[in-house]
C-alpha cells in the first residue's frame, strides 16, 4: 500500500490501493499519448522514445510525476538519484514532492571533485557513469529514476555506484520499459517499477 502526505499536518497516511492503481493507469495513458518514436536516432536501427511532448504537457507530466512520487513514498526513499540526462527531469521534481535529496548520476567528466565511476554497455555502444564520492552513504535509501529501461546496462551501473558508496538501493523507477531488450536480466536484484511496458 502506498501512502500520501497530508498538506496541512504533514502526516503520512496510507493511500488506498485503488488510488495507487488509478495513478499508474493515468500515467500509462499520459505516456501512450505523449511519447513519440524517432526512427534511427541516435544511430541507424535505434528507435528513440522522445519524451519532449510529455514534458510540454503539464497535466500529462504531472500524472507521471505523481506515479513516480507514489513509488518513492511506498519504498521509503530518502534520496532520489537521476540518471543523465532525461532522468534529471524526472528525479528532481519527484525528490521535491517527497521531501528527499537528489543525486545526479552523470556521464564521465561532468562532475567536479572526487567521483566514483562505473562503465557499462548500452544498446549502441559503451559509456561511463560517475557520481560524487560523498553523494550518498550508509543509511541513505535511494530510488534510481530514469526515462527508459532498455538493455539494463545503465541501470546496473547506476545501482553499482550507489551500492559502492554504502547506500541502500531500493529500486529503479522508469517511465517506459522496452521489454524486448530484456533489461531486467541485467538487474535481477532490483525492484523495477515501470509506468508503461513496451
Amino acid at each position: 500500500m502506498t501512502s500520501i502526505e497530508t498538506p496541512l499536518t504533514g502526516r503520512v497516511v496510507p493511500e488506498p490501493a485503488a488510488a495507487a492503481g488509478a495513478g499508474l493507469e493515468k500515467a500509462a495513458a499520459a505516456l501512450r499519448a505523449h511519447v513519440r518514436d524517432v526512427q534511427d536516432f541516435p544511430q541507424p536501427g535505434v528507435v528513440f522514445k522522445d519524451i519532449t511532448p510529455l514534458l510540454a504537457t503539464p497535466a500529462a507530466f504531472g500524472a507521471v510525476l505523481d506515479a513516480l512520487a507514489a513509488t518513492a513514498r511506498r519504498l521509503g526513499a530518502t534520496v532520489v538519484a537521476g540518471i543523465e540526462a532525461r532522468g534529471f527531469l524526472l528525479a528532481a521534481p519527484v525528490a521535491d514532492r517527497i521531501g528527499a535529496g537528489i543525486v545526479p548520476i552523470r556521464k564521465q567528466g561532468k562532475l567536479p571533485g572526487p567521483t566514483v565511476t562505473e562503465s557499462y554497455t548500452l544498446e549502441y555502444g559503451t559509456a561511463v557513469l560517475e557520481m560524487h564520492a560523498d553523494a550518498v552513504g550508509a543509511g541513505d535509501r535511494v530510488l534510481i529514476i530514469d526515462d527508459v529501461l532498455a538493455t539494463g546496462g545503465t541501470a546496473a551501473a547506476a545501482a553499482n555506484l550507489v551500492r559502492h558508496s554504502g547506500a541502500e538501493v531500493l529500486g529503479l523507477a522508469v517511465l517506459m520499459e522496452l521489454t524486448f531488450l530484456a533489461g531486467r536480466s541485467q538487474i535481477p536484484s532490483l525492484e523495477v517499477t515501470t509506468l508503461l511496458a513496451i
